[in-house]
């Protein structure tokens, strides 16, 4: 899977913007605040159509501007394929071969992309909602009926929630309706986890090398949790587990007001050997093992989705010595579209450069500075 062409409208700090990408090494070089950052957004938001800095499609506008656009044109094997997407007056739309897609779930899957920024540590340090997200985000790019999954699930949990609500403040005592909710929740919570467990399990067959090659420390694992313990279970064993997990709490989740259990509970962990890096790893090694759990997903999106993905990496050679940056480039050089922000070539190795096309970024404009390799 390759990027070729992406053009810009209006977003962030780009008037209009083309630029022709690298089939191998793209390298967005310039001073702090001059949009390369905001090139790397872009392509997320043409991948998965929202951002990952911000919620709202508002804050991608250009300053002054109520629209902004994004185009893109993707080759895949021997075949080419446009998107885009379209946001005027807070209406949102998706577009793949100029054909308005109305699911989003049918578009998402078409670009994959792995991204890595600074931000990425707070996965580790952050709450368990932002792990989750992480989880999400990754899944609905390989599985487009994850996205519809989790969405009907988080309608359902809504109304389950109310109901519970009303049934504390109001003594309603009809479990009928209750016992419906609860039966459509465990449908769509069971899918949930099949996937992030399975998700997880792909994952931990590689990320204890990647990362024992970057820094020579062994044994990074990834660990699901949930409150079922229902790792190697069956689908129909996981659903029986969890109805009779709300069965058996009824009450007291009357009393909460609220749904106790499910997949919007979970978390997830990084352990080296038995301890957590949460509370007992080293800032770098958190930064480490976000790049190790990235760099894992590749063989997943080739195994899955049949291509391997784009990767965006945001400054991710500024914290590293000269040997884990040699590391990690023996990876990202390889048969994989690769874009990279930096603020100069100054510390990038000249096995790197070899294959990259560098562009100078500088107040939303840009311009090639070499090309070692084209379409």
């Amino acid at each position: 899977m390759i990027l070729t062409k992406l053009k810009l409208i209006n977003f962030r700090n780009y008037d209009v913007c083309d630029i022709k990408f690298n089939k191998k090494v793209n390298i967005l070089i310039g001073n702090n605040a001059q949009g390369k950052t905001n090139m790397l957004e872009s392509i997320y938001v043409l991948a998965l159509t929202k951002s990952y800095r911000t919620n709202y499609d508002d804050n991608l506008k250009r300053k002054g501007s109520d629209n902004f656009k994004l185009k893109g044109e993707l080759k895949v094997e021997k075949y080419f394929k446009k998107l885009e997407i379209s946001v005027v007056n807070n209406d949102k739309k998706v577009f793949i071969n100029d054909t308005n897609i109305k699911k989003i779930s049918d578009y998402v899957t078409n670009l994959n992309v792995i991204l890595f920024s600074p931000e990425d540590v707070e996965t580790i340090k952050g709450s368990p909602a932002t792990r989750r997200d992480l989880l999400n985000i990754e899944i609905s790019q390989l599985y487009k009926q994850y996205i519809n999954y989790y969405n009907e699930y988080n309608k359902i949990l809504k109304m389950r929630n109310d109901y519970l609500k009303l049934m504390l403040t109001n003594s309603v005592s009809d479990y009928r309706y209750l016992d419906v909710l609860t039966s459509n929740l465990v449908d769509r919570a069971t899918y949930i986890y099949k996937e992030r467990m399975d998700f997880i399990d792909k994952i931990n067959k590689n990320i204890g090398l990647i990362f024992y090659e970057l820094t020579e420390v062994p044994n990074l694992k990834i660990v699901y949790e949930n409150n079922l313990n229902i790792e190697n279970l069956a689908i129909e064993e996981i659903k029986e587990k969890l109805l009779e997990k709300y069965n058996t709490n009824k009450q007291k989740e009357i009393l909460a007001g609220m749904t106790l259990y499910g997949p919007h509970r979970d978390d997830f962990h990084f352990l080296i050997g038995e301890n957590d890096i949460k509370i007992y790893g080293s800032q770098g090694q958190q930064r480490l093992a976000m790049i190790a759990l990235k760099l894992s997903e590749i063989s997943i999106f080739e195994e899955v989705a049949g291509t391997k993905p784009i990767l965006l990496l945001d400054d991710i050679f500024s914290e590293l010595d000269k040997n884990k940056k040699n590391r990690l480039i023996n990876y990202i050089n390889q048969d994989i579209q690769v874009i990279i922000t930096a603020n100069d070539t100054v510390g990038i190795s000249k096995k790197l450069l070899e294959n990259a096309t560098i562009f100078k970024v500088e107040n939303g404009k840009i311009i090639v500075k070499g090309d070692k390799n084209g379409q």
